[in-house]
């Protein structure tokens, strides 16, 4: 084939012609560069190679990471672990051999990446999320993914989700707003881990975590800021009342005193608070992850206590008397999972409240079947959305508008088992879902989300800012707030 049939064969004469035209009309100062851009531009983006390997979480147990290679470059993406909740979510699949990382290894779920879903998915268009999340569904063909593992399945799209948003060449959150069908965008309301219980921490505090809510701050650095300042001013009251031992942390980066009633934490929080310049500007939530104490009808709050445990145990009833008073007594706008996952009607009954926010999460486990009878039940009014719970992009998206169009909050949040991968801060605000939880402000796997958001303030991009609107919507209290137009 001689140099001028090649040309005419690909069509590179009009091709080239045009990139000339272009870098005139630009006035480019480097037009051998801008003509480079240009051409590449013009080839469509295929998923060319997707190679898989274990890394470790911050824990320190193995998960999955992947590069996806399309024609325009390499994307990264790793998958969050959590502790399983139950059969309502999606498997992780770990090799099970005791003898290499205690049965936690994930090279069966690389090896289905590396030798399965690479060649169901190579050439396809990575904008296309809708059409890779179902090839992966239909290779896996188990309703929970057990077959690939979701923790296969799940690195995969994310990966493949930004690898879309480079094709477009757009940020990451545009392009999941664009999937998402969302036109206007929000900047969440973040909730800070800052005592760590539950199965999180060595301590003996029954509930899993109490967390602080910048309810007050108006942008996103400044929310950050409240978060960070009033986190160490609790360590410094920990410090004084429980010795420099109590400032350990949990695996999310929560203080662990060693306390064993919730209003002694709820006290050391306070007390915090109190110390900054925000008072009145502060609110906070609670994360109960009651299943975890939750012994046949009761709830027995001193179960980490062995020589107590059995001693204070309370029926749903006084469970819901509990946190009447509490939120009587603390500005508590938040409470996540106040009862066993399978307890629906003191569930329901707090939410019917209106006292604050009331939000699924092993209750929902992200699941739409779950989420659906949540709705049409009224159990709770937030979801929280756990993207390993779920499996793609693609079914965030559609639980997250499932959770919308019956008017509940949607919290995004982090997993224990987290890495650097920024993923959850981008799909917050695409989805536009108004809060995002990713632990204590400190840890780099926890900062890697909030440093995200920080990002997009700083583009100069327009967004409305709206903070604490979910919650706001839910409790009836519209004093704290607040829409800035940057």
């Amino acid at each position: 084939m001689s140099v001028q049939e090649y040309l005419d064969k690909h069509l590179l004469s009009r091709k080239i012609e045009d990139a000339v035209n272009a870098a005139v009309r630009a006035k480019s100062p480097d037009p051998v560069l801008f003509i480079a851009n240009h051409m590449r531009k013009a080839v469509s983006s295929v998923i060319t190679k997707i190679k898989a390997r274990q890394i470790l979480d911050s824990r320190g147990i193995p998960t999955v990471e992947v590069d996806l290679f399309t024609n325009k470059g390499m994307f990264r993406a790793s998958a969050p672990s959590g502790d399983r909740s139950g059969m309502y979510e999606a498997f992780e699949l770990r090799d099970g051999d005791k003898g290499v990382y205690l049965g936690n290894s994930v090279t069966r779920a690389v090896k289905n990446i590396n030798e399965k879903i690479s060649k169901a998915l190579i050439g396809m268009d990575p904008t296309l999320q809708t059409q890779i999340d179902q090839a992966m569904i239909d290779l896996d063909k188990t309703e929970m993914k057990s077959e690939l593992g979701v923790n296969a399945i799940l690195a995969v799209s994310i990966a493949a989700c930004k690898a879309g948003a480079g094709e477009k060449e757009v940020p990451l959150y545009k392009h999941i707003a664009d999937l998402a069908g969302k036109p206007h965008l929000t900047i969440p309301t973040p909730a800070f881990t800052v005592i760590s219980g539950g199965k999180h921490a060595g301590n003996n505090l029954a509930i899993q975590e109490i967390m602080i809510v910048p309810i007050g701050a108006i942008r996103f650095d400044e929310a950050l800021q409240m978060g960070s300042e009033t986190y160490f001013h609790l360590k410094a009251v920990i410090t004084e009342k429980h010795g420099a031992h109590g400032c350990n942390v949990g695996v999310d980066g929560g203080f662990t005193p060693n306390i064993s009633s919730i209003r002694e934490g709820l006290d050391l929080v306070k007390e915090a608070i109190s110390r900054t310049e925000y008072t009145g500007k502060i609110s906070i939530a609670l994360g109960v992850a009651a299943s975890n104490f939750c012994q046949g009808t009761k709830y027995d709050l001193d179960f980490k206590s062995p020589n107590k445990s059995g001693q204070n145990f309370k029926s749903g009833e006084e469970m819901i008397e509990m946190y009447k008073g509490l939120c009587a007594d603390y500005p508590i706008v938040s409470i996540e999972d106040p009862f066993d996952k399978e307890d629906w009607e003191h569930i329901k009954c707090i939410s019917n409240l209106g006292t604050c926010q009331v939000v699924g999460d092993e209750l929902l486990m992200s699941n739409p079947k779950r989420i659906e009878r949540a709705i049409q039940e009224n159990t709770c009014n937030a979801l929280l959305l756990k993207i390993n719970q779920i499996g793609t992009v693609t079914e965030a998206i559609e639980v997250v508008k499932q959770a919308k169009d019956a008017n509940w909050g949607v919290v995004i949040s982090h997993r224990s088992g987290e890495t650097e991968d920024s993923f959850i801060a981008d799909l917050s605000v695409g989805l536009s879902s108004g809060q995002i939880k990713a632990g204590a402000p400190c840890r780099g796997e926890r900062l890697a989300k909030y440093n995200q958001v920080l990002f997009f303030i700083d583009t100069g991009l327009l967004f409305y800012i709206i903070a604490n609107f979910c919650i706001s919507l839910l409790v009836g209290d519209f004093s704290f707030t607040k829409t800035v137009f940057r």
